[in-house]
């Protein structure tokens, strides 16, 4: 068989498959706990050897996508918070991005100190469309190269003086990568060249740079951060489906949410988004998840009225123990009720997020009603009965006090074999491959 080797390191475990690139077919698979205390290769090359044992491997390719150590870190510095900084971090989403902090206008000192405190691992400087204000664009650009800035810099904005500002940064010894205007007109929303120049950054100064690995093996196996490569699956999963498609993905310390929608050649005018329309987006919601960000779920589905009463005390307690132990398992029927009851509420609440606009900035919010699948992922759901697994997607199909529009087709799917991000990582070389792996597994 001519065979490929995905594999995704997690903060907590990192999962491994086998796939048949001549078949698209999912021929091995297995996971072993992330070793990040030593060295994240001893649990990658574990989940492989696994993976592999009993089939006749050879020399095959590994494809590598990675969020240990915390992921990718970015901060947004834009012009104007509702347009080109709000534009900005859609983008840096849409790559995969944790964004840790968002400022707009012209630097100040404290502006600084606080972009420091975020601690971000890359940092996306736009600002202006192409043609309008530059003033805050340079301001920005000089700031950064007088404070001696060393994080990683994309610089994505105002065509007119981007030449000029990559050279103003790169004498200052900012590490430097320019790219297309995320926002070259109002109403015009191009991501692609910034997350592609993110992505570039990622492999190239980030992966190195959290002394996850000794040596350089790891960095050289490394091609995306895993929530960049699960999109790319997702965009390649509706392609295939030629329909809007959602994916909620519930973790252990947040919940994602993913959607493609078929673009709108009629949103346009007075009501268009000037910050644009991202058609393929991603947000995350850090303060739900299934251990470390259980005691959030509680909260925020209070806020939103989700639990019946006395409900939220015995859930509240059931929280606390997940998140003081992230390694914590279900050991009996309680317990795993109380996961199956947070992993739903957590996918509400997130679902709700996403699609009212209130996680992507959209202000009229995403219309999901024509999602044909509705795409299930995160270990509580791919562990889960099959029951307890439809039981949380039926919740947030169900979910009819939300204040969005709910898909009115829909059919619910877990993505069992964990294949979206196996696809993701495989679409650029072997795309005939990727495409038909997440159709086996994931369209019915």
């Amino acid at each position: 068989m001519n065979l490929a080797v995905c594999a995704d390191v997690g903060s907590t475990y990192t999962k491994a498959a086998v796939v048949d690139l001549d078949g698209g077919r999912l021929v091995g698979a297995a996971a072993a706990p992330t070793t990040v205390g030593t060295d994240v290769l001893h649990g990658l090359d574990a989940a492989v050897g696994a993976a592999t044992a009993g089939l006749t491997a050879g020399d095959v390719p590994w494809y590598v996508c990675s969020s240990a150590g915390g992921g990718l870190r970015l901060a947004v510095i834009g012009y104007e918070p509702l347009v080109t900084a709000q534009a900005g971090r859609r983008v840096g989403l849409s790559a995969g991005a944790n964004v840790v902090h968002v400022a707009a206008g012209r630097l100040g000192q404290a502006d600084l100190t606080a972009l420091r405190a975020a601690r971000p691992d890359v940092v996306l400087l736009v600002g202006g469309t192409d043609g309008g204000d530059a003033d805050t664009l340079t301001h920005n650009a000089t700031r950064l190269a007088r404070a001696r800035w060393r994080v990683p810099v994309v610089l994505a904005g105002n065509a007119d003086v981007r030449d000029d500002l990559h050279a103003l940064l790169a004498a200052a010894k900012v590490p430097v990568t320019a790219a297309d205007n995320v926002l070259p007109r109002i109403g015009v929303l191009t991501p692609a060249p910034a997350r592609a120049a993110i992505r570039e950054v990622f492999l190239r100064h980030v992966i190195g740079g959290k002394k996850l690995s000794r040596g350089g093996r790891f960095a050289r196996l490394v091609r995306a951060a895993t929530p960049d490569a699960v999109l790319t699956g997702v965009e390649v999963l509706a392609d295939a489906l030629g329909g809007d498609l959602a994916v909620v993905d519930v973790g252990g310390a947040t919940t994602d949410v993913y959607s493609v929608l078929t673009p709108d050649e009629r949103d346009s005018g007075p009501s268009q988004e000037v910050a644009g329309t991202l058609w393929r987006a991603r947000t995350v919601e850090g303060d739900l998840g299934m251990r470390w960000s259980a005691p959030g779920v509680v909260r925020a589905a209070a806020e939103e009225r989700l639990l019946a009463a006395g409900e939220a005390d015995d859930l509240a307690a059931a929280a606390a123990v997940r998140a003081a132990d992230p390694g914590f398992l279900p050991t009996d029927d309680a317990d795993r009720a109380a996961d199956r009851r947070i992993a739903a509420l957590a996918a509400t609440v997130a679902l709700r997020r996403h699609a009212r606009g209130a996680a992507t900035g959209e202000r009229a919010g995403r219309d999901l009603r024509d999602v044909k699948v509705m795409v299930g992922s995160g270990g509580v759901l791919r562990h889960a009965d099959p029951g307890d697994a439809a039981a949380v997607l039926a919740a947030v199909l169900a979910d009819h006090a939300g204040g969005w529009p709910l898909p009115r087709a829909a059919r619910a799917v877990v993505d069992v074999d964990y294949v979206l991000a196996a696809g993701g990582l495989l679409a650029a070389d072997h795309p005939d491959a990727a495409a038909t792996l997440l159709r086996r597994h994931l369209a019915g």
